[in-house]
C-alpha cells in the first residue's frame, strides 16, 4: 500500500520542525540503484524552484532519490529560494553518497515562504538513517499539508508491482493540482519508455482532478522504475507493457479518488463524464466547467439537483454544441433532454425530482452529459463546495 511496495525502494519521513503544527514535514524516497524516472509538472507560469530543478534533472531520465518538504512551497522566493533547494538536495546527496543531480526536490505549503534550510539539513541524518522498505507510510504522512489522511495505493500485474502516494486537498485544478504524487514500480522500463508510460497513464487521471479551479505553483507527479523485478525491458506494444500500464492506471485512479474525497471541506465527490463532443479537448472543457462551477458545487453540497446550473455551465464552457442535441443525467436520472430541462422534473408528483435529489445525496455524485456533436469524450473529478472550505482557506496563510 505504498511507494515501497515495489522492490528496490526505501523511504522515510520525519519531523524537522518546519511546520508550526509539529507534524511530520520531511520525506525521502530512495531507489537502491539508479532508476528510470519521468515527471509531469504544473502549467503555472510561476512554477516553484523545486519544480524547475526537478524538470531539469529529469531530462536525463534517471534519478536516485526524491526529497520532499511540506510547509513551505518555495515558490515566489527569488534567487535565494533556488539556492535553498539546491543546497538541500546537495546535503541529502552527500549523506546518501550520490551526485546532487540524482536527487529530485519537491516542496508543498505556503507560497512565498522559503524552505527552512537549517531545520531541514539538521533533520537529514535521521531521515537517511531511518530509510526502510517499510517506510512508505511515514513518507506519505510527511508530505501532507492540509490533508486529513494520507493517500496510498498499490497494484500488481504480470509480476510487476506498482505503489503510490499523494497529497493535496486544495488549490487543485487541471492540469495537475496543489498536488504531489509519487508512483513507483519495480518493472524494468527504459527511461524513454517510462516517459511514454507516464504520459499515457498519468496525465489524464491527474489532469481530470479539480477541487477549486486554482492551479498550484508546485504540482508534481513522478513515476520511478527500479527494474528490481528483473527480466526483459518493458516496451510499448508488448503484453508486459499492457499489464504494467493497467497497474499504474489503477494506482493513479485510486489516488485521484482519495484526493477528491479528502478535498478541503468536501462532503461529496463529483464525477462528470462528457460524451459526444467534437473532440476530446472540448469534452474535457465541458466536464471541467461543470465540476468547477461554484453554482454546481454548492448545489452538490446542498443536495439540490438544480439542472439549470448544469445547463448554464455547459453553455458558458466555450464549447458550441447544438442545444437540441444535449442530454444530461444525474446518477442515471434524466434531467435535460434536447437542451431543455425535462418537463417531468417540475411535475406535481415530484417523483423525477426526488430521484435526482436522491442521486445528489450519494457520496459520489455522477453527472453524465451527451452533447451529440461527435466522438469526443472527457471527464472531470471534483467535489462539492462547503462552508468548511471557506473557513479553511480563510484561516490558512497563502
Amino acid at each position: 500500500m505504498s511507494v515501497t511496495f515495489p522492490r528496490g525502494f526505501r523511504a522515510s519521513g520525519v519531523t524537522a520542525g518546519m511546520k508550526p503544527s509539529g507534524q511530520p514535514d520531511l520525506g525521502l524516497l530512495v531507489a537502491d540503484e539508479p532508476a528510470s524516472a519521468a515527471g509531469l509538472f504544473t502549467t503555472n507560469a510561476f512554477a516553484a524552484h523545486p519544480v524547475r530543478i526537478a524538470r531539469a534533472r529529469l531530462a536525463s531520465g534517471r534519478a536516485r532519490a526524491v526529497l520532499v518538504n511540506s510547509g513551505q512551497a518555495n515558490a515566489g522566493t527569488g534567487p535565494q529560494g533556488e539556492a535553498d533547494a539546491l543546497a538541500a538536495t546537495a546535503a541529502a546527496a552527500e549523506l546518501l553518497g550520490i551526485e546532487p543531480e540524482a536527487v529530485v526536490p519537491c516542496s508543498t505549503g505556503v507560497i512565498g515562504e522559503r524552505i527552512h534550510l537549517e531545520e531541514l539539513t539538521a533533520a537529514l541524518p535521521a531521515l537517511v538513517r531511518t530509510l526502510s522498505p517499510e517506510g512508505g507510510e511515514a513518507f506519505a504522512r510527511a508530505i501532507m499539508t492540509t490533508d486529513t489522511v494520507d493517500k496510498q495505493a498499490s497494484a500488481e500485474r504480470g509480476g510487476y508491482r506498482v505503489g503510490g502516494c499523494a497529497k493535496g486537498v486544495g488549490m487543485i485544478a487541471p492540469n495537475l493540482a496543489t498536488m504531489l504524487a509519487f508512483l513507483t514500480t519495480d518493472a524494468p522500463v527504459p527511461p524513454e519508455a517510462l516517459r511514454e508510460l507516464a504520459t499515457e497513464t498519468l496525465a489524464e487521471p491527474f489532469g481530470a482532478l479539480t477541487v477549486d479551479g486554482c492551479t498550484s505553483t508546485n504540482d508534481t507527479v513522478l513515476l520511478l522504475a527500479s527494474g528490481a523485478a528483473g527480466g526483459d525491458p518493458v516496451l510499448r506494444g508488448t503484453r508486459p507493457w499492457a499489464e504494467l500500464a493497467q497497474a499504474v492506471g489503477e494506482v493513479a485512479e485510486s489516488l485521484v479518488g482519495q484526493l477528491a474525497r479528502d478535498a478541503e471541506g468536501a462532503t461529496h465527490v463529483l464525477r462528470v463524464s462528457v460524451e459526444g463532443a467534437r473532440e476530446d479537448a472540448e469534452a474535457r472543457r465541458v466536464a471541467k466547467a461543470i465540476a468547477e462551477s461554484p453554482l454546481v458545487k454548492t448545489a452538490a453540497w446542498g443536495g439540490d439537483p438544480n439542472p439549470g446550473r448544469i445547463l448554464q455551465a455547459i453553455g458558458s464552457s466555450g464549447a458550441s454544441p447544438d442545444p437540441s442535441s444535449v442530454r444530461v443525467w444525474i446518477g442515471g436520472v434524466p434531467v435535460i433532454e434536447g437542451g431543455w430541462i425535462v418537463p417531468a422534473y417540475f411535475s406535481p408528483d415530484a417523483s423525477l425530482r426526488e430521484a435526482a435529489r436522491a442521486a445528489m445525496a450519494e457520496p459520489e455524485i455522477r453527472i453524465r452529459v451527451e452533447l451529440g456533436s461527435g466522438p469526443g469524450r472527457g471527464r472531470a473529478i471534483g467535489c462539492d463546495l462547503s462552508c468548511e472550505y471557506v473557513r479553511i482557506n480563510g484561516e490558512y496563510t497563502t
